[in-house]
């Protein structure tokens, strides 16, 4: 380990050691990049990410609330629906209509569990698509006893999804018809590894801990529920949080991330709504912002993408959508992430990032036509992400 990555260890921990958080600080220093030796990482995630405060003698009262709350929902909206589904039919006599599967009402309690079905499927199919590593099909350290708990006679996810026969069509719910939401050099891995295997009672995969705060999400959120893409904003955080070397943040790493996640998608969301694209806050006019933002900085290579008719859909849709969590490698995604979240205005950064990468391959796409060009931008060249950030960093310091 370098003088200079050990003096920047000593940073961190200098100002996270303070009774009160010195937010500005701890920005400027994560903003270079966030070492993660000794969980600095994981820890300052929580905080950019509002999800612990500044005052660190509330962070133990806190996160008991918290994770408190996470296993009641876990109750409430896995367990408590799993027990009545495994005692239908027990007491026949005891099911009344308002109980029974074939009730036609829209509020009933099984049209509820059946309308979950659908959107536990399409979030089951998503969170088995990420082959290119192999930490999601490993088995948890920390299994979620609530869940696997042997006393407890409950239909779990996992059973929900091999007994759930709805046909696919039914589940295929893409963010808005756009069909290249994955970038083409992550979907490279042979159709053999796609499919996880499934590990034996009393262990849990990490992707069924992805899946399971997925789904609580959509049950909590019902106006955006699950949508696809979502899996690949919780999959950085999650991995994150359950390699922290600290076993005691570790052993937590599924509540936390939950609250991380759903802090984030408040920021986020709009994304993935899609009667707000046109609006100020939607997908659509971020996009025209990264091409604004380009004729500002480089009018050639923006003519240049006008005159081919190359649009900002047709690849910063996903590069904004997914915060680029497709374009790069796990480890890269994670070192733009701390820029990103370290970032006051996070989101207007995040336009300046697209905008670098494009300035960056500009002599490539001034000589490409249309179909190189759109192979450069679906599958992005440079993997130096810190020469990407630092040509960010360069745009924002000249406006």
């Amino acid at each position: 380990m370098s003088s200079l990555h050990k003096s920047r260890i000593a940073d961190f921990q200098d100002v996270l050691k303070e009774p009160s958080i010195a937010l500005e600080k701890l920005r400027e220093l994560s903003f270079s990049g966030i070492p993660c030796e000794g969980g600095l990482r994981c820890l300052c995630w929580k905080i950019l990410l509002n999800y612990l405060p500044l005052e660190r003698a509330s962070w133990t009262s806190i996160l008991a609330k918290q994770r408190e709350l996470y296993a009641q929902f876990l109750r409430e909206m896995i367990i408590q629906p799993g027990i009545a589904k495994a005692n239908m039919g027990v007491s026949r006599e005891d099911v009344t209509f308002e109980d029974h599967p074939l009730n036609p009402n829209p509020d009933s309690r099984w049209n509820t569990y059946f309308k979950d079905n659908e959107v536990l499927l399409q979030i089951d199919k998503d969170v088995r698509l990420c082959p290119d590593i192999s930490f999601f099909q490993r088995a948890t350290d920390y299994p979620c006893l609530l869940i696997l708990d042997p006393q407890n006679e409950f239909e779990t996810l996992r059973k929900r999804v091999e007994q759930t026969t709805l046909k696919s069509q039914t589940v295929a719910r893409n963010r808005s018809g756009v069909t290249n939401m994955s970038s083409p050099h992550k979907n490279s891995v042979p159709s053999s590894l796609n499919e996880y295997e499934v590990l034996p009672n009393g262990c849990e995969a990490h992707w069924e801990v992805v899946e399971r705060i997925l789904f609580i999400y959509a049950k909590l959120n019902p106006g955006i529920a699950y949508v696809q893409g979502m899996n690949e904003i919780v999959g950085p955080l999650y991995y994150t949080f359950a390699t922290d070397p600290n076993s005691e943040w570790k052993e937590h790493a599924e509540a936390d991330t939950f609250f991380c996640f759903t802090n984030l998608m408040a920021e986020i969301r709009d994304n993935f709504i899609k009667s707000l694209d046109d609006s100020q806050c939607g997908i659509t006019y971020k996009m025209e912002k990264v091409y604004s933002t380009l004729k500002d900085k480089d009018v050639e290579l923006y003519l240049k993408l006008q005159e081919q008719n190359i649009k900002p859909q047709f690849f910063a849709f996903r590069w904004l959508t997914l915060l680029l969590s497709q374009e790069f490698l796990l480890p890269d995604v994670i070192r733009i992430w701390d820029s990103l979240f370290a970032d006051d205005n996070r989101f207007d950064f995040l336009l300046l990032v697209c905008c670098a990468m494009l300035m960056l391959i500009r002599e490539q796409l001034l000589e490409g036509d249309f179909t190189v060009n759109m192979r450069l931008l679906q599958d992005y060249p440079i993997t130096d992400v810190c020469q990407i950030l630092q040509k960010a960093k360069e745009l924002q310091d000249s406006k």
